[in-house]
């Protein structure tokens, strides 16, 4: 959807605030991250950039007083009386301003106000479709995305009467989409040097995807799987857990439950329970995934075998420490056989070495052996 060609003061101004704070965490590359994060062309980003630190002085060729700046994409808003589109208008007090066919409003509504509320409203219920900078987001600012989630705004009797009609899902430009797929082939190359650089690549290319409700894409997959993995290794358990989730859901509803991205997403999503203390649930993960890879590659696999061992270790976790070491024994039996002078052996060995010793400093009785 074309935005208008011009804006109103307060959301120049925000986007100029927004430029600086991100100029405050990076030396280069503010006014094309700020553009790219509005959907705004940056050469305009530049021009209110250098206007707003140029000295006062009127500006050549600069629009009109009383020309009409809009502040919502057109198309959105509907009078709840007439039922008719509401178009912007004059008004002597409040300036800018929505009115709809005439002999319906006595005046028309603040343009401003309606931004506002439509804004607050984005920012409390879809606030992933606004690129995070780490600074608040104005209201006016999130209303700029305002056609992404809502199909329809009616207004009642006062600018703040607003009902809003949300989309199903949100609406995602088609130039972004390739914008979206580079993003994640950067990521996936600096996952290893620049975890956080790759980290907020991936934000950016999940941009208005809720992992609570998104339906599966395979570029939405990806970078989750990604994301949820960096955030797993920087140790922050809960949003690992959500995409991890959406990637195992999209990627068994893409590809099916035993594909090489399906069993990866499984893997990380067990992962990421396990290590946030969630080990009831870990261990159905992991049932699951040593099911799948029986199928796939076989009962005595190293990874079907290594599944097996990590589960022994969830159900120690659990309590549950004579299964966990009885399975684990068993695995390590079947790991030296089928996989002579693999280093895992060892490393099975030891924990289960470390489980005997938590039995005995606790003084459990058992009767295995």
């Amino acid at each position: 959807m074309a935005f208008p060609s011009r804006y109103p003061p307060d959301l120049i101004d925000a986007v100029v605030q927004r430029v600086a704070d991100v100029r405050a965490v990076k030396a280069y590359g503010a006014v094309t991250t700020v553009a790219r994060q509005l959907n705004l062309d940056p050469r305009l980003v530049q021009k209110w950039v250098t206007r707003a630190n140029a000295p006062v002085a009127a500006q050549p060729g600069s629009p009109a007083a009383g020309s009409w700046e809009t502040y919502l994409p057109p198309g959105l808003l509907y009078c709840r009386f007439c039922h008719q589109p509401m178009s912007h208008a004059e008004s002597p007090d409040a300036g800018q301003a929505y009115q709809c066919q005439p002999g319906c409003r006595p005046r028309p509504l603040d343009a401003a106000t309606v931004a506002d509320t439509v804004g607050r409203a984005i920012l409390r219920h879809a606030a992933r479709i606004i690129p995070s900078t780490g600074t608040p987001t104005p209201p006016l600012l999130a209303a700029i995305h305002a056609h992404r989630v809502l199909a329809r705004v009616t207004i009642g009797a006062t600018a703040s009467d607003i009902t809003l009609t949300w989309r199903a899902t949100p609406v995602i430009e088609p130039a972004r989409e390739a914008e979206r797929v580079q993003r994640v082939a950067a990521a996936r190359n600096l996952a290893l040097s620049d975890p956080l650089r790759a980290r907020q690549l991936l934000y950016d290319s999940l941009t208005g995807v809720d992992p609570a409700t998104a339906p599966a894409d395979p570029v939405y997959a990806e970078a989750a799987t990604l994301l949820a993995e960096l955030q797993l290794r920087l140790g922050h358990c809960a949003d690992a857990i959500a995409w991890a989730t959406y990637a195992h859901a999209s990627t068994v509803h893409l590809y099916g439950p035993t594909h090489s991205r399906a069993l990866r997403a499984l893997h990380l999503h067990a992962a990421a329970h396990r290590r946030a203390g969630h080990h009831q649930r870990a261990y159905h993960l992991y049932r699951q995934l040593a099911d799948q890879l029986t199928r796939t590659e076989g009962p005595h696999a190293h990874r079907t075998l290594a599944v097996q061992a990590t589960t022994a270790l969830v159900l120690h976790a659990l309590g549950h420490c004579q299964a966990a070491r009885t399975l684990l024994a068993d695995t390590i039996t079947t790991h030296r056989r089928e996989h002579p002078g693999h280093s895992a052996t060892a490393r099975m060995t030891r924990h289960l070495s470390r489980i005997w010793r938590d039995c005995a400093a606790k003084g459990h009785q058992h009767q295995d052996t």
